[in-house]
């Protein structure tokens, strides 16, 4: 008995390693949004974010704001763009029944399924390797809450008619926005200000969080009603997100262009 245990651990050892180095070799193949999310609470056990390479996009600190806004528990969620799945696994580790990751790039779709398994969610991960379109198809389903972080602005880059000049972009990024609100009570959406991430092609002439908060609210006041709008702001070297103010909406280039994108939570009219 004592012989076939310890060669069951042997066996299991091997294929746990086996799977760490897989995830390891997932996470790390090479795309513009390679080790681009810190890993989230539940992989640590398995992972650890210092022996892979990664690029942080302040995930912790605007999960902490999305979780003070909004209640996660047996909630569905689906996280559009998801990556490498940071925000996908917690929302579960917050007390989401079940999230959708939908995610167009192979290597991390193949990375939260098999990361999935490893930590045995698989029931509660659903995960999706295309590129989520915003048309009827894909607004037929609902969620309680979407996770729209990151993706817009890359209309007619990662996804979409590559044929579109900036204005139809424009407009395309707000009619994207208002299909989404057939499909959920709930979005969290935060966009870049470069058209595509080129810095040479900006959405907003000036580059500030008050043009884009504006081409925002004004172009989806008939669909949702704004509930929350987060402005980082960095205090003693401490990231936070805070409600818009006369400081805090002028454009602070020290803090680096992804902390002058602010996040929006807007709930559904149509819901």
């Amino acid at each position: 008995m004592y012989i076939i245990e310890k060669t069951q651990l042997k066996y299991l050892k091997k294929n746990y390693m086996s799977l760490i180095n897989e995830l390891k070799e997932l996470y790390a193949k090479n795309s513009k949004h390679s080790n681009y999310q810190i890993l989230p609470n539940l992989l640590l056990n398995i992972l650890s974010n210092d022996n892979i390479e990664v690029r942080s996009r302040f995930e912790k600190e605007r999960m902490d704001y999305f979780k003070d806004k909004i209640n996660f528990t047996d909630k569905s969620v689906i996280d559009i763009g998801g990556n490498s799945g940071y925000f996908s696994f917690e929302t579960l580790d917050a007390g989401a029944k079940s999230v959708h990751h939908f995610e167009g790039h192979k290597e991390h779709s193949e990375f939260v399924a098999l990361a999935a398994k490893a930590i045995e969610l698989e029931s509660k991960v659903e995960v999706t390797n295309d590129y989520f379109l915003f048309d009827e198809k894909h607004t037929s389903r609902k969620y309680d809450i979407v996770l729209l972080l990151n993706v817009l602005h890359h209309l007619g880059d990662d996804y979409g008619d590559n044929s579109l000049n900036i204005e139809k972009a424009k407009e395309g990024i707000i009619n994207q926005l208002n299909n989404m609100s057939y499909c959920t009570d709930h979005i969290i959406f935060q966009m870049g200000y470069c058209w595509q991430g080129n810095t040479s092609k900006l959405l907003f002439e000036n580059g500030t969080k008050s043009e884009m908060i504006d081409f925002v609210t004004s172009g989806i006041e008939d669909n949702w009603v704004v509930e929350h709008i987060g402005i980082a702001e960095s205090i003693e070297n401490v990231i936070t997100y805070k409600p818009p103010n006369e400081d805090n909406l002028k454009r602070d280039d020290s803090l680096g262009e992804f902390l002058n994108r602010p996040i929006f939570i807007l709930k559904s009219n149509r819901v």
